[in-house]
């Protein structure tokens, strides 16, 4: 087969971890087919070079991929009219589509990721910079494109069976079109030394984030926890006749990741709170920064209201990192009991797990720990490309698409409903900060 992958996310974080590791594992696995890689055209040489160090690091000798640079970025109109010609000058048997940014003009058969159906869940218009109603025309696009996808799909992929079930109560679609692919921890990450230079951390008690600050990542609430815990006196049902053990020890909460107009807002919060000393903005971390500060955390915090997997989750147990998540299907399912839960909406509830793990002795952890490092064995990367590949090759069996009415030309209405949800907001391509409700 000739299989095609949309690679253009390569460089982003989250679906692009996602697509960066299947390549690198479907290089090593499979000798037979053939594969394009569609990125984008400015990341085009660095995306060469990896692959080739890959290459030689794994002394493989492969012909069969090739690179192809496109000037189209994702949740774009220029993405829905013209990337299908891109495609189809290809001749390609078979495209993954490892998001859910998908043109619906492209008829020939594929598969489609979908990580998580987070804003069909957080419609609210605090996930855009868009004025509300242009951010409701926007979603309607979404809603559009995604459902489109998934009626249209030869196969759908999900990383955990938490979003399998949401695709299915909110998309219809038949479960037996879903296969599960859970994702995995970078090994390279665990063996890399690294010593946390950063003199606000260095040799400090912290707790870790690590992620976007998108609304449904809770950041807000886990603020005003770690601010209960710093200011008690202020607080009915604290001690309010002692000092705050996390002030008087300097604990620290550490946030990892890309700063966006979301963090810059965060930022902005904390220093109101008088919190601009404890809690830490690190920015985003090289593979190696993240080891180490995984290894030294008191534990890593999600408290996200939703999650399609949670990968920190599963690195940080990988690490040897205690992990203090929400009791949200997605994270229960990929931790199960070797995790501490809270729940998301009560402030009061996270502040108390994180009280009562930074009061015990890290040994006092030691079974979650041992849970942990066992249950992150369970996934990898290899796996996951293993079982996608296996996907590919089902797919082939029947690679004729099935057309339903409509399908091949969704008519002029269709076409009028895509340009209007797009709007003046498709030049520059996507992500919240150009009004698209983030989608990881």
């Amino acid at each position: 087969m000739n299989i095609g992958i949309d690679a253009r996310l390569w460089n982003e974080s989250g679906v692009g971890r996602y697509i960066r590791n299947l390549v690198e594992q479907l290089l090593i696995i499979d000798r037979k087919n053939s594969y394009s890689l569609f990125v984008l055209a400015k990341d085009k040489e660095n995306i060469k070079h990896q692959i080739s160090k890959i290459k030689k690091n794994m002394k493989l000798e492969i012909r069969n991929w090739k690179l192809i640079g496109v000037d189209i970025r994702w949740h774009t109109l220029k993405e829905q009219l013209r990337f299908p010609s891109v495609l189809y000058r290809e001749s390609l048997d078979l495209v993954h589509f490892p998001y859910v940014s998908v043109p619906i003009f492209y008829n020939k058969p594929f598969v489609v990721t979908i990580h998580d159906l987070i804003p069909y869940h957080f419609p609210t218009g605090l996930a855009t910079t868009l004025p509300l109603p242009l951010y409701k025309l926007k979603l309607f696009g979404y809603k559009f494109i995604i459902s489109q996808a998934a009626r249209k799909a030869k196969k759908i992929i999900t990383v955990s069976n938490a979003t399998k079930n949401e695709v299915v109560d909110h998309l219809k679609v038949n479960s037996n079109k879903i296969v599960v692919t859970y994702e995995g921890a970078d090994s390279k990450i665990s063996k890399i030394k690294y010593q946390i230079s950063k003199i606000q951390i260095k040799n400090k008690k912290y707790f870790l984030y690590v992620g976007n600050s998108y609304p449904h990542k809770n950041l807000d609430n886990l603020i005003e926890a770690f601010d209960l815990l710093y200011h008690p006196e202020q607080v009915f049902g604290f001690e309010s006749n002692r000092d705050s053990d996390f002030r008087r020890n300097d604990i620290k909460l550490v946030l990892v990741g890309k700063e966006d107009y979301f963090y810059k807002r965060l930022k902005e919060k904390v220093k109101n709170m008088g919190l601009e000393k404890s809690v830490l903005f690190y920015g985003e971390a090289a593979d190696e920064e993240l080891l180490a500060l995984y290894k030294n955390a008191l534990a890593l915090i999600i408290a996200s209201l939703m999650e399609g997997f949670g990968l920190p989750a599963l690195e940080a147990m990988a690490n040897g990192c205690l992990v203090l998540a929400s009791d949200t299907p997605s994270l229960k399912e990929v931790c199960k009991d070797a995790a501490i839960y809270f729940d998301p909406y009560n402030v009061e509830d996270i502040a108390k797990k994180m009280k009562i793990i930074y009061s015990n002795d890290i040994n006092h952890y030691s079974d979650i720990l041992e849970k942990g490092l066992k249950r992150a064995k369970m996934f990898s990367w290899k796996k996951m490309a293993v079982q996608t590949l296996k996907v590919y090759e089902n797919c082939s069996s029947t690679s004729k698409v099935i057309d339903s009415p409509g399908q091949a030309s969704l008519g002029l209405r269709s076409r009028s409903r895509l340009a209007e949800a797009f709007g003046e907001a498709q030049v520059g391509g996507g992500g919240a900060e150009r009004g698209w409700a983030p989608l990881r």
